[in-house]
């Protein structure tokens, strides 16, 4: 059996990214759509209502219109902001909890997660479901990503032949504390306050590296780095996507690269430190496991394949 599949903005970077992975399998049928009906919102519809999945790879405001438009029955996967805090819609993270991957399976709306979100959340979600932080920690987080997580423009400028030399050096960006991951970071974990963010741009394509850091004496349960790794390889156990990495597994030269986990599709949990302050971080690539991977991961779901199918594990 074939499932016929539409994308909506099959021209942004997600989009290319997901009609790229679709080439080799044999068990989908993209839907086409020519250049001029790419913005013909009648034509659009006639497309979701012949598929079985349709990926939505809009802005926001494009999101919502064709929301609005679209009948209950069709089954969508958003990858934009718009809808991931939408109690209607189901957030795509089936690692997130116990029973997550069925409401996923049983949805016609799910909002695929951010990309610095992704690593905020596995890292901070856990600390809450097992009592081991309190709602109202400090939580600070900082995220460096491949310049490919800017989408379109910002990877024509940073492979400009004239560019500025100032793309040379990571720049930190997001400067007002008003990211739009933050919501989502903020709802899906349940935390009372926002973290602190720094999301930061580097000069390479793709790969994440998202640390949370931690001092012991401000958590409910005071504990060794290894215990509490211990403590995540038990939240997110027989998680075929979401590995915690052994300590013996910590890079040698005790660098831990952020482009490591680039063309993958899952993603490496580390806990570091000591029993005063630990520090947590979550590597993978930005345009994986934090994007088209993470699409994908949820469409196989949805349509009641094996998870894993099309996907590159490290």
């Amino acid at each position: 059996m074939k499932y016929k599949v539409f994308i909506d903005g099959q021209e942004g970077t997600t989009g290319l990214k997901i009609r790229k992975r679709f080439q080799e399998r044999r068990d989908l049928e993209l839907l086409p759509i020519s250049g001029k009906d790419r913005k013909n919102t009648e034509v659009r519809l006639e497309r979701m209502k012949e598929a079985d999945i349709t990926f939505l790879c809009l802005p926001d405001a494009a999101s919502r219109e064709i929301i609005l438009k679209a009948d209950e029955s069709m089954r969508i996967l958003d990858t934009s902001t718009a809808h991931r805090t939408n109690d209607k819609w189901v957030y795509g993270l089936p690692e997130l909890c116990k029973g997550q991957r069925d409401r996923i399976k049983s949805s016609n709306r799910v909002a695929v997660p951010g990309c610095h979100a992704t690593g905020f959340i596995v890292l901070t979600k856990p600390l809450i479901a097992l009592g081991i932080a309190e709602k109202d920690y400090p939580f600070t987080c900082q995220s460096i990503t491949g310049y490919s997580g800017g989408g379109k423009n910002m990877i024509s400028q940073y492979d400009s032949a004239d560019r500025s030399e100032a793309l040379k050096s990571p720049r930190l960006y997001g400067l007002t504390q008003q990211h739009k991951h933050l919501p989502e970071m903020t709802a899906i974990t349940g935390i009372d306050y926002p973290p602190v963010f720094n999301p930061t741009v580097a000069d390479y394509f793709s790969g994440m590296l998202v640390t949370v850091p931690l001092h012991s004496r401000m958590l409910n349960k005071k504990m060794t780095s290894e215990a509490l790794r211990q403590e995540f390889a038990g939240y997110y156990e027989q998680q075929s996507m979401i590995r915690v990495m052994g300590i013996d597994e910590l890079p040698e030269d005790g660098f831990l690269a952020s482009d490591d986990m680039a063309e993958k599709d899952n993603l490496q949990i580390f806990v570091m430190g000591n029993a005063e302050r630990i520090v947590l971080a979550a590597r993978y690539d930005n345009l994986g496991k934090g994007a088209s991977g993470a699409a994908i991961q949820c469409m196989n779901i949805m349509l009641d394949l094996p998870e894993e199918t099309g996907l590159t594990i490290d």
